[in-house]
């Protein structure tokens, strides 16, 4: 079977790249200092604003510092924050959203009526009163992200948990006197696993670019730390005379986002056993 989903991966050539894209970023971020020319907070005024060369190969910014250095920095920087939010949007999501279905009745109710009210109030918008109040920073950002992302994933969760919970392996394990926790642990949960997978590769590029977003209006990290979304705000005040300073940043958040959603939708076709009947 394990072979079967591999095969099935490996004819979409689309997501094969992606997953090679991304591997590429994460060994970026982790090695990236030694791969970095200058370091990222290096300024040289006499350097300022220099279009790409073979010195500087994305430029300088108004400081004289490296584009392609802080480039490398922001990798780091919006990676981390993305995956860590990722997961532990995750984390909260199938817990509450597993318990909200496996129990069901008025705890169900009220648990997923609390959720109806967060889900209504627009992501963008939540995650900035979430940073107001935390304050700016990367665990501001972490904390806002990861409070908003776990309501999606404990919607989805739950309702797997309501559809699994029926099947006949769980009436048997509950015949056998099987405890609740056990049966939603051991049997029900590794079930929502392909689910669960499909839904973090979603849900890391939507953190890309709630966190860019966040650096783009300036509520985001403090400087000299750098991101993707801080970089791009810093070239879109010189966007008419020096493009340089917001297009390769803007690639980079494009490109990731691409890699992602295309890596989710491979995963999401080789883990849907209703596309391949037959």
């Amino acid at each position: 079977m394990q072979s079967i989903f591999v095969l099935r991966f490996r004819r979409d050539p689309l997501a094969v790249l992606s997953l090679i894209v991304i591997v590429v970023l994460l060994l970026i971020s982790v090695f990236g200092d030694l791969i970095t020319p200058y370091a990222h907070d290096l300024q040289n005024a006499d350097k300022s604003l220099l279009a790409p060369s073979a010195e500087h190969w994305m430029g300088t910014d108004l400081l004289g510092r490296d584009l392609f250095s802080r480039l490398i920095y922001g990798t780091r920087i919006s990676m981390a924050v993305s995956l860590l939010t990722g997961f532990s949007a995750l984390l909260l999501g199938t817990c509450y959203g597993a318990i909200s279905g496996y129990v069901g009745g008025r705890l169900d109710n009220l648990m997923m009526r609390g959720v109806d009210v967060l889900y209504a109030i627009p992501d963008l918008l939540l995650i900035i009163l979430i940073t107001v109040v935390i304050g700016r920073g990367i665990t501001g950002v972490f904390l806002a992200l990861s409070l908003v992302g776990w309501i999606t994933v404990a919607r989805l969760i739950r309702g797997e948990v309501l559809r699994l919970k029926e099947n006949a392996y769980v009436e048997a394990a509950r015949a056998f006197g099987v405890k609740d926790m056990r049966i939603l642990i051991k049997h029900i949960l590794p079930n929502t696993l392909g689910v669960l997978i499909v839904t973090l590769t979603f849900r890391i590029p939507s953190a890309i670019l709630a966190e860019s977003t966040l650096s783009f209006i300036g509520l985001g990290l403090t400087p000299p730390a750098a991101s993707w979304g801080s970089l791009a705000n810093e070239g879109w005040k010189a966007l008419k005379f020096y493009p340089h300073l917001i297009v390769f940043p803007s690639l980079a958040i494009f490109i990731t986002m691409l890699a992602f959603n295309f890596l989710g939708d491979g995963l999401r076709d080789m883990l849907d056993p209703k596309q391949h009947k037959g």
